[in-house]
């Protein structure tokens, strides 16, 4: 099943370059861009709630295809960006096995417990 899962995830990953590519930025922008999600975690500098909150509102795939979607009705094509790449590293992230978090820590996910508790 987690094989499936993670083609799955990698196919919606592809789908986020492709996409990326019909966008008018330079190619270089989408690996300077993919990390930037990641600055979510900082919440956990705070307490491992509001750390999870923050986490999963920035990796949560319906909110970046909102904010796609938003682009494309507006049109503004750095909402635009700003969508695909959070979703492309969103589907990143569950290829690697990171999923959304629970509150009480940062290694319980919804795909199950990453690192070294593991």
């Amino acid at each position: 099943m987690k094989n499936i899962l993670k083609t799955e995830e990698a196919a919606m990953f592809l789908l986020s370059i492709f996409i990326f590519h019909k966008l008018d930025f330079s190619w270089w922008w989408f690996p300077v861009l993919i990390f930037t999600p990641d600055l979510s975690m900082i919440g956990y500098l705070i307490n491992p709630k509001i750390g999870a909150w923050c986490y999963n509102i920035a990796h949560h795939k319906g909110l970046a295809l909102m904010i796609y979607v938003l682009g494309i009705i507006l049109p503004n094509p750095y909402l635009q960006l700003s969508g695909i790449i959070l979703f492309g590293h969103s589907s990143m992230d569950r290829i690697l096995g990171y999923g959304l978090k629970y509150n009480d820590r940062f290694n319980n996910t919804h795909l199950g417990v990453i690192g070294k508790s593991k």
